[in-house]
């Protein structure tokens, strides 16, 4: 058994459309960032990446390369998938916390859940999708920004 943990965050802007897990949250605003800016799937990314040992999603899929500009991040996530399956990894499950005062994240979860479970070939039910608020604490709390942790459990498929 293998662990990881990802973290991301991005500032909310004017003029991009909302994008978590893969949906479109509508909202006055969005996230700022190179790719869909999917912080959600960048921290689950992550995760994963570092349960294996591998570098971070930004060294896979640098920002400063034109063809990762507004990629949507499902498409990383299934190269994360591949990269993985690859080195002989099997994903047990994985869990992130959302901390945002607003858009309310609930109604969304089950979609999120589905694209990430198509994206990984995993259970929906071996994936957990949370949110808070930061009480109106700091840039989260003043709606600046949104961010998200993520744990990933792994293991070689061979049970070594």
């Amino acid at each position: 058994m293998r662990v990881g943990i990802g973290y991301d965050v991005h500032p909310l802007v004017r003029g991009r459309k909302l994008i978590l897990g893969g949906v479109h949250i509508p909202h006055p605003m969005g996230l700022g960032g190179h790719s869909d800016a999917d912080l959600l799937l960048h921290s689950m990314g992550d995760a994963l990446l570092g349960a294996a040992g591998k570098k971070d999603i930004g060294s896979l899929f640098p920002d400063n390369d034109p063809k990762y500009e507004g990629i949507s991040s499902l498409i990383l996530l299934t190269r994360i998938f591949q990269l993985l399956k690859k080195n002989g990894y099997r994903i047990n499950n994985l869990d992130a916390t959302l901390v945002a005062e607003e858009p309310k994240i609930s109604p969304y979860v089950h979609k999120m859940k589905e694209n990430i479970a198509r994206a990984l070939r995993i259970q929906t039910d071996r994936i957990g999708i949370k949110a808070t608020t930061s009480e109106k604490m700091g840039f989260l709390g003043k709606k600046k920004a949104i961010c998200c942790w993520a744990v990933a459990t792994i293991q070689t498929v061979s049970g070594e």
